[in-house]
């Protein structure tokens, strides 16, 4: 059996003028889990990171704590097959007021209660963009999105030189896309799962090697939104969502 872990990039740039990369703790996120790695004895035979600076980044201060002889001798993979939804638009389509992000941080600072409502706002945001009535106001519909993670994944799993530890470093969306298609969860629990993931979380998927990924059974989940090295620090604030 071989194993594909694929990692929540560390804690983003939320408010910020560009959300898509990492914050300090989102940094150190990252380097907990490969010191977390590199105690375990991990060796990586591939990794693979989506063209996003945070899956980059994340990827870079991750590995960085392990020593050469159990990195990949190849290049990194860059797939943007493994890149987010586009959390702009799905959020839009549903409050267009929200398309200024001035009016985004006027929201956030209107109440001690705002994230919370923003939250509700988004979840319903979501639900609009995976009913599938509204497919063709979107730059890519939920059907189109989920396709292109089950394709990224399909493509790791059907490499020509075959891996035993491949990392991929992600987001939320796509490994809940990708979990909803190893376990046939329904739509409505993709993003309910999606709010779970830790930053930095690990999520690791087993597979057999030399057969079509349709075989059932060929494919299975291991274990889900692994954040053993935050929880290990004894430091609540350092396991953050988004």
């Amino acid at each position: 059996m071989a194993q594909i872990y694929l990692v929540r990039h560390g804690q983003a740039s939320f408010g910020s003028q560009n959300y898509d990369q990492l914050s300090e703790l989102g940094q150190q996120q990252a380097q907990h889990l490969g010191q977390w790695l590199d105690r375990s004895g991990f060796s990586a035979s591939r990794v693979v990171a989506g063209t996003m600076k945070r899956h980059q980044q994340t990827a870079q201060a991750c590995m960085a704590e392990l020593p050469a002889a159990r990195q990949p001798a190849s290049e990194w993979e860059i797939d943007a097959g493994f890149n987010e939804y586009d959390h702009h638009e799905v959020m839009v389509r549903h409050v267009p007021a929200f398309e200024d992000p001035t009016e985004v941080k006027r929201f956030l600072a209107s109440s001690p209660n705002a994230k919370n409502e923003f939250q509700s706002m988004f979840q319903a945001a979501m639900a609009r963009w995976m009913d599938g009535k509204h497919d063709a106001e979107y730059v890519e519909s939920w059907p189109v999105f989920r396709q292109r993670c089950i394709d990224a994944l399909e493509r790791q799993i059907n490499h020509a030189q075959p891996a035993k530890s491949i990392v991929v470093f992600t987001s939320g969306g796509t490994i809940s896309t990708l979990c909803q298609y190893v376990l046939g969860i329904p739509d409505r629990n993709v993003a309910e799962l999606n709010w779970s993931l830790v930053n930095s979380a690990v999520t690791k998927l087993m597979f057999q090697t030399g057969q079509p990924v349709e075989k059932p059974g060929r494919l299975s989940l291991s274990y889900l939104n692994n954040f053993s090295h935050l929880e290990a620090l004894n430091t609540p604030n350092t396991i953050t969502y988004r």
